[in-house]
């Protein structure tokens, strides 16, 4: 490999794999419109697979040094796309409850309209510890939910209550953000 091909993927691989997680969403998407274990498990493992790369498109980034706000705005847009299209496509299947996905789906359209104003005000709006863990236990209840069974064992209680200890972790999480942005000086 020359050199200069090198130093175009030390830069452009984590937006990269964050493209890469926005492209799995069809095939999550296709997969769940059917109300089959082998569907189920397709989808489960597309999922799993989109959600490990977050972790790897941060780690590349932080590695190579290359963080540009592209990543900065791709990657929770692709951590958002991913979990709403899922979280959705269970609704119909009778897995997951629309008021809880409601309730989750508000929460984040308030935190991304707080952030918005955070940004035009020069205000920096960390995530938040409380933030990481709702992502993740979104994240790892949605496979549980795609599954239902998996075998042998009904895993579908255990994917609702990690979504329900989400939607806590996330109501959480909102009054860490809100307590914060009041806090700050206006400008």
């Amino acid at each position: 490999m020359k050199p200069q091909n090198q130093g175009f993927w030390k830069r452009h691989l984590p937006n990269i794999i964050t493209w890469g997680r926005i492209a799995a969403i069809p095939a999550v998407m296709y997969f769940l419109q059917f109300d089959d274990h082998e569907n189920g498990l397709r989808a489960a493992v597309i999922f799993i697979v989109a959600s490990i790369s977050d972790y790897f498109d941060g780690y590349f980034a932080r590695i190579y040094n290359v963080e540009t706000r592209t990543g900065q705005f791709l990657d929770p847009v692709a951590d958002k796309l991913l979990v709403t299209a899922a979280l959705i496509m269970l609704i119909p299947l009778h897995r997951v409850s629309a008021i809880l996905v409601v309730l989750l789906l508000s929460r984040d359209l308030m935190i991304n309209a707080l952030r918005a104003v955070a940004a035009g005000q020069k205000v920096a709006m960390k995530t938040t510890w409380t933030a990481k863990w709702k992502t993740g236990a979104q994240m790892t209840a949605i496979p549980f939910l795609m599954l239902q069974t998996f075998l042998g064992y009904d895993v579908l209680v255990v994917g609702q209550v990690l979504l329900w200890i989400a939607f806590i972790l996330s109501v959480i999480s909102a009054v860490d953000y809100l307590r914060s942005f009041m806090a700050t000086p206006e400008t």
